[in-house]
């Protein structure tokens, strides 16, 4: 978006849909007279839409709406239809594209700067989610978190659950098992006083999960408290170790909770 300060564009705008389409109103992005910022679905509605655009920016049309019906003259079986709506905009209107164009971001906290801690950072980086990172130790965070990541240094790294945004979700993945117990303890007694920790995620096998059962019920949460931990995490069916496959999955289960 940082071209617009120096160069001129067309934003193009899913304004209404009928039937199955790739992308849903409000849908938007930037053509430029070379490249663009954002998809509204690709395929050949996408590429039709960037044609008119730089149309636009040559000054061959000024026609604001576009009908698509995608059928088999856009090479698009979908069976519905879009209605495009074309603006052209310039540095003088980055403020308000920077709001239009960034998704509503779901708070996440994610506790523990490891390996898999660092994959799922990128893994998430361009998904709808507001993540901060957070861990017990000094210097732990890479120099190249993308921008969209809060990092935070906490000790005693649960102390930062006080002060979760509502509706966060929280995965829990420190250099210590007994680290996680901690953050765990934490997360369900807030869960017991306000209720609003939709999702906490605790990496571990079977096993592990059974040993801090144990040692919760000790503490004296109940059994439907303790169903609120999602232990191992993931989506069922992808079994690979490394940390990046991981995250993949992760991330895919996350998307479930919004």
């Amino acid at each position: 978006m940082q071209r617009l300060k120096s160069e001129n564009a067309v934003m193009v705008t899913v304004l209404s849909t009928q039937g199955s389409v790739p992308r849903g109103p409000g849908t938007r992005m930037v053509v430029f007279a070379q490249g663009e910022c954002g998809t509204i679905g690709g395929g050949h509605l996408e590429f039709q839409a960037i044609a008119h655009a730089r149309q636009w920016l040559a000054g061959q049309t000024r026609e604001a709406t576009l009908r698509q019906v995608l059928g088999p003259s856009l090479g698009q079986c979908c069976g519905g239809a879009v209605e495009l709506a074309f603006e052209a905009v310039s540095a003088a209107d980055l403020p308000r594209l920077r709001e239009q164009l960034m998704p509503p971001r779901t708070p996440l906290a994610l506790f523990g700067g490891g390996h898999v801690g660092k994959a799922l950072v990128n893994t998430l980086a361009p998904l709808p989610f507001a993540v901060r990172w957070v861990d017990s130790r000094d210097e732990i965070f890479p120099s190249d978190v993308p921008d969209v990541v809060e990092c935070e240094h906490s000790n005693p790294v649960q102390a930062a659950v006080a002060d979760l945004a509502p509706g966060s979700r929280v995965l829990i993945m420190s250099f210590s098992h007994a680290e996680d117990l901690d953050i765990v303890i934490a997360c369900l007694k807030r869960q017991r006083d306000q209720g609003d920790l939709p999702f906490v995620g605790l990496i571990g096998s079977k096993t592990k999960w059974a040993t801090f059962r144990h040692r919760l019920e000790d503490r004296g949460f109940s059994a439907e408290e303790m169903a609120h931990i999602t232990c191992p995490i993931g989506v069922p069916g992808i079994v690979g170790k490394e940390p990046e496959v991981i995250a993949v999955a992760v991330a895919a289960q996350l998307l479930q909770t919004l």
